[in-house]
């Protein structure tokens, strides 16, 4: 298995991307999560990867960081989730999202990710609960604390996108309250 990939960026066409590893060039395709945070083409790489191997294709998938990876592996253990869906899964939402929707058992979220029904969206809520949003909880990094998601979803219901609100609860710190946190992130959206 190919777990990991270090080497220079040669292409960036989304979802693929060419990693040269010491003159062998790997294709890879990635969530746009990942795709978004690359460095620029010509720049060194460094992926987590999940290798398939098919009947039909070798596929290799890589990912920024390794929490992102354990939840793509996850998901394809789903029946009815191949490796496409997963993508679409990880491209839609972020792992803190996603083990937020798993965790309140919220389908709604996951309805909005392109490809995924309401059939769907119950069946990964059923089978992923307590699997990923008990694992990813305490790990702080991936999860927001409840304030910080309180002042990102008030920002959602204003009309911010989550995009937008995410940045701006990024700028808010951790010890804010909810109203307070609030009231600093419309500053700051306000000046953007």
């Amino acid at each position: 298995m190919i777990g990991r990939l270090s080497g220079i960026l040669l292409e960036k066409n989304p979802p693929q991307l060419l990693v040269d590893c010491q003159g062998v060039g790997y294709e890879v395709d990635v969530p746009m999560s990942t795709f978004y945070n690359l460095p620029h083409v010509g720049e060194k790489v460094v992926l987590f990867t999940h290798q398939a191997i098919r009947e039909d294709a070798h596929l290799l998938f890589g990912f920024g960081n390794a929490a992102e990876r354990a939840v793509f592996r996850q998901l394809i253990k789903i029946t009815g989730v191949g490796a496409r869906m997963a993508l679409s899964i990880l491209s839609g939402m972020t792992i803190a999202d996603l083990a937020q929707a798993i965790t309140l058992q919220d389908s709604g979220r996951l309805v909005r990710v392109p490809g995924i029904g309401k059939k769907t969206a119950e069946r990964l809520l059923l089978e992923l609960k307590g699997k990923i949003g008990a694992d990813l909880g305490p790990l702080g990094a991936h999860a927001a604390p409840d304030a910080q998601s309180d002042i990102l979803n008030a920002l959602v219901a204003l009309g911010y996108s989550e995009k937008e609100a995410q940045a701006a609860v990024k700028n808010v710190p951790a010890s804010s309250g909810v109203s307070d946190g609030i009231k600093l992130a419309l500053k700051a959206l306000s000046k953007g």
